[in-house]
């Protein structure tokens, strides 16, 4: 298990599984706000889980869930599928913690790249750039949220390793 500092508080990270959807789902009604669209469903989490690949990672800060990642790996690349930081723990190292994890991941396994997808506007594309993520692509109204409104999404990548 790794430990990383959050502020004054450990952020202690362990791998999950299918076991954990509830502090996924918990964690991603917490975090994302309906009006995106960018939350997963109980049935596409255990879908996803189920494949070859596929890596989900728990941040706790003081043993209360704070976080989570969800990759999958194929080949030479790796995408960040979802990342979720509760709205309490933002800015004080989970999603740090979190996004290190992944790259750590694939830098000590074969992945040459790793991919993620950004709603645009959101706050996380300060910590994708600052970690070294490059926007390589744009889809246009590709989150629909609740009410129809289409958000459009931006794909980053980040050279593992170079």
């Amino acid at each position: 298990m790794a430990t990383r500092q959050a502020a004054t508080r450990t952020v202690t990270l362990r791998t999950g599984d299918a076991r954990d959807l509830a502090i996924v789902d918990a964690l991603m009604t917490d975090a994302f706000d309906p009006s995106y669209g960018e939350a997963w469903t109980r049935s596409q989490c255990l879908g996803v889980l189920a494949l070859t690949g596929v890596h989900l990672t728990l941040a706790f800060v003081d043993d209360f869930p704070a976080g989570f990642t969800m990759t999958r790996s194929v080949a030479d690349e790796a995408e960040l599928l979802l990342i979720a930081v509760a709205p309490d723990h933002r800015r004080r190292g989970v999603g740090t913690a979190l996004i290190r994890a992944a790259i750590a991941d694939c830098s000590v396994g074969s992945i040459a790249k790793l991919h993620l997808e950004v709603r645009a506007g959101n706050d996380a594309v300060k910590m994708y750039d600052a970690h070294g993520f490059t926007k390589v692509g744009e889809r246009r109204a590709y989150y629909r949220g609740k009410t129809g409104v289409a958000y459009d999404a931006h794909t980053y990548s980040k050279d593992i390793n170079s």
